[in-house]
């Protein structure tokens, strides 16, 4: 599969290496040097390219930029038409401490208002970057964390779920792409916990039901 990463920030670096790794056609673009997609490229055996070249021919997209670019890069992009767009984007201030959309709308709808015609999946802005070479790391070695992703196109979050499965994460559907209007604040509370609350940024999370004595005495 050909996936192109839409930034060369620390999540589109480390989800670019995992996926280049399970041997898909991965293509780096967008970074304000050349040089540092030629750098993630050579250490992942990837490509890199104009943004444009990346996406020209993609099955899925990563769109992994500050909200600050995604008019730029979007631009850039161009027409977007049938291909997967997974977005890992918070919408959030130049400080990156307030959403600056929601809760009446949220940063996933938006970016379908901009580009209606791509196939808008929201997926992996509820992890630190950090977490994700380790998890890719412990595939088949330990319990899998989950990762929400939304959509309101089954197929396409059908192919999200592989991509999440392959770096190592149990993919949770959280339902449809207006959700984000809860799961993007979810984000925040995950920031906290990564990186301001002790312990390291390597943070998962896994949500479980439990079974109450009532119903399991009605079984």
């Amino acid at each position: 599969m050909k996936i192109a990463i839409l930034g060369s920030g620390r999540m589109g670096a480390a989800l670019g290496q995992c996926w280049s790794a399970c041997g898909h056609d991965v293509v780096f673009s967008y970074s304000r040097s050349d040089g540092k997609l030629a750098r993630l490229a050579d250490a992942s055996g990837a490509d890199w390219a104009s943004v444009g070249d990346a996406v020209r021919g993609a099955d899925a997209i990563l769109l992994a930029v500050h909200w600050s670019r995604v008019d730029d890069v979007l631009d850039q992009a161009g027409d977007l038409s049938g291909i997967v767009a997974l977005n890992c984007c918070v919408p959030l201030d130049a400080s990156d401490s307030e959403l600056v959309v929601g809760m009446n709308t949220s940063g996933a709808e938006a970016l379908a208002r901009r580009r209606p015609d791509a196939r808008w999946i929201g997926c992996f802005n509820t992890s630190p970057s950090e977490a994700i070479p380790a998890v890719f790391e412990r595939r088949g070695k330990a319990e899998r964390p989950h990762m929400m992703f939304y959509g309101d196109d089954r197929s396409a979050k059908a192919l999200a779920a592989g991509l999440i499965g392959d770096i190592g994460f149990e993919a949770l559907d959280t339902g449809g792409l207006r959700n984000a209007r809860f799961i993007e604040p979810f984000a925040m509370a995950t920031v906290e916990l990564a990186y301001v609350q002790p312990g390291g940024p390597e943070l998962t999370y896994r949500f479980q039901k439990m079974r109450s004595t009532a119903h399991n005495q009605g079984e």
